[in-house]
């Protein structure tokens, strides 16, 4: 019988991501803080469909608002890894990312009573160190690659990547990859900013980008029997009212053509079971 799993995941940044590019003047930290009112609304939204996402905290926001990430974990929804800061691991020395790493699960810990069982690179962009790094703490599923779009894959670890002939892949391993992509996050669609080197305009109309989402699950029940699709928000993003009731009529469209919502950990543990 075909079955769809949709996953709602939400990065739950504040303004770490912001103090990541070195933005810490008022105005943009003043945007990280949306994200208090963004998770309020979600809450509330996935709470009206009965629906449980899963959550990527940073540590450090679960330290700077834990009242909001409490209520997070009272709604029952997953909470994931998303470093200790939002500096991407790549950016990071392996000593770094090994500390972000275990300070980051200890800060879970203490909120929700276990460590993560799933890991998000900010900014989706690993090391060449993260795939062992996680094997260590024992997670069971990335959700940082782009590999594929409906069906998960074992993660490699090694790889050999030269500019002047061909890739060299290392061994698979047992960490399962739930893919991503940047057309299914909300952040490159909406989001206004401008650096001293970059601009990136978003502030594109909620309509069409609904449209595209949509268009990938009636893809997904087109090419497969069993899949998984996964769409990427942030609080402060996704928050803002027009794009509530963007969310909101996702939901609605999803249900009406027979999606399955689960949090990332239960559909891993699903194809897992599918595969055993």
């Amino acid at each position: 019988m075909p079955r769809h799993i949709v996953c709602l995941t939400f990065d739950f940044d504040a303004m770490t991501g912001f103090i990541a590019r070195g933005l810490t003047t008022p105005t943009p930290i003043s945007r990280g803080e949306f994200g208090l009112v963004g998770v309020r609304r979600i809450l509330d939204l996935l709470h009206k469909y009965a629906i449980k996402g899963s959550i990527f905290i940073p540590g450090v926001v679960i330290e700077m608002y834990p009242a909001a990430c409490e209520a997070i974990v009272a709604a029952g929804h997953e909470i994931g890894h998303h470093g200790y800061t939002h500096i991407p691991p790549a950016n990071l020395s392996r000593d770094q990312e090994a500390e972000g790493l275990a300070r980051g699960n200890e800060t879970i810990k203490r909120l929700s009573g276990q460590y993560a069982r799933g890991y998000r690179s900010p900014s989706w962009d690993l090391s060449p160190y993260t795939v062992e790094l996680l094997l260590q703490h024992h997670f069971l599923y990335d959700s940082s690659m782009m590999g594929d779009d409906y069906t998960p894959y074992y993660a490699r670890q090694g790889d050999t990547i030269v500019a002047d002939g061909p890739c060299i892949w290392g061994p698979t391993t047992s960490l399962l990859e739930l893919p991503i992509s940047w057309t299914l996050d909300d952040y490159p669609h909406f989001e206004f900013l401008r650096t001293p080197t970059t601009i990136l305009p978003g502030l594109m109309n909620a309509h069409d980008v609904l449209q595209n989402w949509i268009d990938d699950f009636v893809y997904m029940q087109r090419v497969t029997d069993w899949g998984i699709l996964t769409y990427t928000m942030h609080p402060y993003v996704i928050g803002r009212g027009h794009r509530m009731m963007m969310l909101e009529r996702l939901i609605l469209r999803l249900l009406e053509g027979g999606a399955v919502f689960m949090s990332m950990e239960e559909a891993a543990r699903e194809f897992l079971g599918r595969a055993a």
